[in-house]
């Protein structure tokens, strides 16, 4: 429900996940959160920090939760945040893969740009990370619909130049936002290497191949890399650091 006065905004009751928070003054947060109907919404959480504040302990990345806020300027103010239960704490590599998928959300989502599939499909992943013990097929499919939400699509299917579908058993050019060019045709200057059959195993979610582990992996860092700029993502040399120990 949004109520509007003479003076602010209110939205109440808006089911949401905390990105990142930081500290702001002495006792308050700044709070990025990601809500299913407002999509990524930046709050101040006066007096978070307070032993006795109501919002002390549950601000924390992962949890659902239902939360209100009022104001119309840039940053809002977070006035009630209600815990839903249901997702149990992320450990381990599902933590740290918890945090890239955060990472990804506030650096490309815009703020006040609703995207409630890909809520959802946080949601969803959320869960996954917790029951499943290969990640590698949770983070891919996120990153395809998130890509998907935000207009970039990939095309998994079918060479861009000639039309014709992918062989498993050729070679391609991938192009950032046009796709797959076969590596012997006439427009192939540049993109990222790739085998057909790793395309076409991503199209199905099928990550049983090593070599379409490695390749799709490859894949998603080059496409993100292009949308997200020279700065690199904290959590994706946190994961490499980790996978050396």
């Amino acid at each position: 429900m949004t109520l509007m006065t003479v003076d602010k905004l209110w939205q109440d009751t808006q089911p949401a996940f905390v990105l990142h928070t930081y500290p702001y003054l002495e006792t308050s947060l700044l709070v990025e959160t990601f809500t299913r109907n407002s999509g990524r919404v930046p709050l101040v959480a006066k007096g978070a920090k307070r032993p006795r504040s109501a919002l002390r302990g549950l601000l924390l990345a992962f949890q659902p939760l239902q939360i209100s806020w009022t104001g119309k300027s840039e940053l809002r103010t977070l006035h009630k945040a209600e815990w839903q239960g249901g997702q149990q704490p992320l450990q381990g590599m599902a933590l740290v893969c918890g945090f890239y998928l955060n990472e990804l959300l506030v650096r490309l989502l815009r703020r006040d740009d609703p995207h409630e599939q890909l809520f959802e499909h946080y949601r969803e992943t959320l869960a996954a990370l917790n029951t499943q013990k290969d990640y590698i097929p949770v983070l891919r499919h996120f990153e395809q619909c998130m890509l998907k939400e935000l207009g970039y699509a990939l095309i998994l299917n079918g060479d861009v130049v000639s039309g014709k579908p992918l062989d498993p058993d050729e070679e391609y050019y991938y192009k950032v936002e046009r796709g797959p060019v076969a590596i012997n045709g006439s427009d192939n200057n540049f993109g990222l290497q790739l085998r057909g059959k790793t395309l076409l195993d991503m199209e199905k979610d099928d990550y049983s191949d090593a070599t379409t582990r490695q390749q799709s992996k490859i894949l998603m860092r080059y496409i993100f890399n292009h949308y997200l700029g020279e700065q690199p993502l904290y959590t994706r040399q946190l994961l490499r650091d980790l996978q050396k120990l």
